[in-house]
């Protein structure tokens, strides 16, 4: 990961451990928070189990239009579901990571990602155990959470993409 003045020679490191049961690693870049929050509203593919997700519309009209629309159902597939209104990752209020998940992160000083569609990105405030903390639209959040990584390449190798 640029920017976070990895060694070279810890940069590939994983972090092996057990969520509930299944084997998981994490990496640095490794996404370990996703929020839709109210600052900005074929695969079966499924949000890695590791990542905290959370939705917290603006209002309640937001989610009247997202269960208009028959989106919201999708969202709580994907663990996204309402948590309540206004401010709440995007100030720090994303409660606890998963014991286990903290401890890899701590345990192998990992730099661990939130990805998020407030306004408040800067390290510690999202939350303390998470260095690389980026801002993406709505959609960004929820692909970002089903790949479960920041550290994504295009087939043209652009390296700046994150």
């Amino acid at each position: 990961m640029q920017g976070f003045a990895i060694p070279k020679e810890e940069q590939d490191k994983v972090a092996k451990f057990s969520f509930h049961g299944q084997p998981a690693a994490l990496k640095h870049g490794s996404v370990v928070i996703a929020a839709i929050t109210s600052c900005t509203n074929t695969s079966n593919p499924s949000v890695k189990p590791w990542v905290k997700t959370s939705l917290a519309p603006g209002s309640g009209v937001v989610t009247k239009y997202l269960l208009q629309s028959g989106l919201q159902k999708y969202l709580n597939e994907q663990g996204f579901n309402i948590v309540g209104y206004g401010c709440t990752t995007c100030i720090g209020n994303s409660g606890e990571l998963d014991e286990t998940v903290a401890s890899a992160i701590s345990e192998n000083d990992i730099v661990a990602a939130a990805v998020l569609s407030g306004n408040r990105n800067f390290e510690g405030r999202v939350h303390p155990l998470t260095r690389a903390n980026y801002l993406a639209s709505p959609p960004l959040v929820v692909a970002y959470a089903l790949a479960g990584t920041v550290q994504i390449y295009n087939s043209c190798n652009f390296s700046w993409l994150i």
